[in-house]
């Protein structure tokens, strides 16, 4: 029998923002996955974002990283991104032999593709490609999984900062988030090592 190739999608979110951590998504879709309910994250409304990771989880073999601010300053946002993808993988490592045995894949090899210009290290042979989140829906879903993952963060640390308004921006450097940093300081979640 044939080995069948199974692409992992990579992308994270929360590269661009001023506070909170950088998350990523790996992701492989079955064939019978619903393909026509993904689109890269940025262009879906949140209703729709919401409703694709729930089939996410539910049908695909998926992980999740998490690298907080801290880390980020540490070093740099760059690799920050390429070990949440590496977080994310492993994460669906431990699930991989499970899901294909539920899906009937006895015999498998894994491919890897990133959205951007740098792959994470992981030990796959995989590719990057600038807007992948837009043409591959196994980047798609990694998108969705990774923005819907830390816009969650970004509403929770609201609820421990409301004055910094986390809930509306996630981070990102809106004008609001700039000038309350400048005017009562940067907020513990900071990214410390980003102009504000």
């Amino acid at each position: 029998m044939a080995s069948k190739i199974l692409t992992v999608g990579f992308d994270e979110a929360g590269r661009g923002p001023l506070a909170g951590p950088v998350t990523a998504g790996a992701v492989i879709l079955p064939d019978d996955f619903p393909f026509e309910i993904l689109n890269d994250s940025k262009k879906l409304s949140e209703k729709k974002r919401e409703a694709a990771e729930k089939i996410i989880i539910e049908k695909a073999c998926w992980g999740i990283g998490i690298v907080d601010e801290k880390i980020i300053d540490e070093i740099n946002i760059l690799q920050a991104s390429m070990l949440a993808m590496k977080l994310a993988f492993n994460q669906l490592q431990e699930k991989l032999h499970e899901w294909c045995k539920s899906n009937g894949v006895e015999e498998f090899l894994l491919s890897g593709i990133t959205d951007g210009t740098k792959c994470p290290d992981v030990e796959i042979e995989c590719r990057c490609e600038p807007k992948a989140d837009g043409k591959y829906p196994c980047v798609m879903a990694a998108s969705i999984l990774a923005k819907t993952c830390r816009d969650r963060i970004m509403i929770e640390m609201d609820k421990k900062y409301p004055l910094y308004g986390y809930a509306k921006h996630k981070g990102y450097p809106t004008k609001p988030h700039r000038e309350i940093c400048h005017k009562i300081g940067p907020s513990p979640i900071q990214r410390m090592t980003f102009k504000y």
